[in-house]
């Protein structure tokens, strides 16, 4: 029976109510527990003998983990370190308002609502209130403040560790996902970032956002991004020798969500830091130890980094992973090698890379060949295949219904025409963030949310549907371009778009 995920919100409570209800259906000899038991309890008691010990060990083995102890302790350490941001309207309220509390939920990153408006009302209420940050060490570190810390910390040194402010986190975090100065300079913060590990603060501070299994760390907000973009999640002002200061104080390299964040843009000056420091080799950090089975090892983490690279066609990531010794021989989980993963995502040169640092020319199957040769437009090579393989188009398009986003994807105008050509649906709805089978958006959401007006132009010629709707905010082509700010896009789209607006495009 294989195990489940754990329910969001988790308590030690909630899993101890479900041991209780458990034991309860097997005394009263309900099927589905009876088999679960005889699952995940080999050599299991009798349903009138079933104690509480037992229903736990089942409950923790029915979410992946070898004892109730251990689940336990996981569950604590998700209860301990969760926090769930404040959302909706910030602003100051009432006759008395916590002005450094207001500050500090505009001026930091919150992974919602991030958007530089917020930073600049932060530094419009810094600038009217300069001595909000005067004994509020929290204010003060998320400001730079080095005068108003080194006051706070001579006082009382204790408070560089102190848990405080919107999000019940630490002075070092604030200070590094605060984002409402672009112009700070390194004095400021680096002075401020020694003041606090000077007093004790932890390099590896860190939180679990909505309890999700991959802490936001200090390293973390310092290095900023995330699927918003970096114009809504910049990186810290300071961001390369304030990582390079955390990392030199003992921060970890092995930064789970760091990693995630930075993956989507090509830039590899976040990685390559790390590597300086000991990314992919474990030193026993701090968040390693409390959930290392939920966050990997750090080689997973880079094979990781690696089939995402290859996806998205960022030949020095890869260059650079390859360079620092993560496999790229072996095959994925799914049983694709990297090589093979390059041609059947539309990188044929890059598997020629992968193949010169050392992995096999990959021999494919007739199915991934021919999607690699309708990605690559090689009409030579589809008519090869057809006439080898009868069946190959039927079970392409059977397989990967969505082929013309991901062509789409790669800007590939070319294969889209080709792949149209062949039967497949211009309007099939598709993941953009990878080429999975999730049913999303459409190629048109897409070229038009990137701008791409050549490209939104040749999918209309083809026949793609103005007014179809994205399943995941309900909006037209159109509103995609109105909400990422295409112009030319959306002038192109405004006459041959006639659905009312919904989703982004309200906005």
């Amino acid at each position: 029976m294989a195990t489940v995920s754990l329910p969001d919100r988790v308590s030690v409570e909630q899993l101890r109510n479900q041991a209780k209800d458990l034991r309860r259906a097997v005394r009263a000899g309900a099927p589905d527990a009876l088999a679960e038991v005889a699952d995940r309890y080999p050599g299991g008691l009798s349903a009138g003998a079933f104690p509480l010990h037992a229903a736990q060990l089942v409950v923790a083995r029915r979410y992946g983990f070898p004892s109730w102890a251990r689940l336990r302790q996981h569950c604590a350490a998700i209860e301990r370190y969760t926090r769930f941001p404040p959302t909706g309207p910030v602003a100051p309220a009432g006759p008395d308002p916590d002005l450094a509390d207001t500050f500090l939920r505009l001026a930091c990153l919150w992974y919602e609502d991030d958007q530089p408006a917020r930073w600049a009302a932060a530094r419009e209420l810094l600038t009217a209130h300069p001595e909000l940050t005067h004994g509020q060490v929290h204010a003060a570190a998320a400001a730079a403040d080095v005068p108003a810390l080194a006051s706070i910390l001579a006082a009382d040194p204790g408070a560089a560790r102190r848990e405080g402010g919107p999000y019940q986190a630490e002075p070092l975090y604030y200070l590094a996902y605060a984002r409402q100065d672009p112009q700070l300079g390194e004095d400021a913060a680096l002075g401020a970032a020694r003041l606090l590990l000077t007093a004790g603060a932890d390099p590896n501070a860190g939180y679990l956002w909505r309890g999700l299994t991959s802490p936001f760390t200090v390293l973390t907000g310092v290095f900023g991004h995330g699927e918003l973009g970096p114009d809504r999640q910049p990186p810290h002002p300071c961001a390369q020798p304030l990582a390079r200061l955390l990392l030199t104080a003992g921060a970890d390299p092995n930064d789970a969500q760091a990693l995630y964040n930075r993956m989507f843009e090509p830039a590899n000056d976040h990685m390559e830091l790390l590597f300086e420091f000991g990314l992919g080799q474990d030193a026993g950090g701090p968040w390693l130890a409390r959930f290392g089975a939920d966050l990997g090892t750090p080689a997973s983490m880079l094979r990781g980094q690696l089939a995402w690279a290859i996806t998205h066609g960022m030949t020095d990531r890869v260059r650079l992973l390859a360079e620092h010794g993560v496999d790229v021989a072996a095959p994925f989980e799914d049983g694709q090698t990297p090589a093979a993963l390059a041609r059947t995502t539309g990188h044929p040169g890059l598997a020629g890379i992968l193949i010169g640092c050392g992995a096999a020319e990959p021999s494919l199957p007739p199915l991934d060949d021919f999607i690699a040769a309708a990605l690559a437009a090689d009409q030579a090579r589809i008519t090869q295949l057809r006439d080898r393989h009868p069946g190959i188009v039927a079970q392409a398009r059977a397989a990967r219904p969505a082929l013309v986003v991901w062509a789409a994807v790669l800007g590939r105008a070319d294969a889209v025409a080709l792949l149209t050509g062949l039967g497949f649906d211009i309007n099939a709805k598709g993941r953009t963030d990878g080429v999975g089978s999730t049913e999303w958006e459409t190629a048109l959401h897409h070229a038009a949310g990137i701008g791409d007006l050549g490209l939104t132009r040749r999918l209309i010629e083809l026949g793609a549907d103005p007014d179809i709707r994205d399943t995941r905010f309900g909006s037209t082509p159109l509103g995609w371009a109105r909400y990422f700010g295409r112009e030319q896009t959306a002038e192109f789209l405004v006459p041959l778009t006639s659905a009312a607006p919904a989703g982004p495009d309200a906005s």
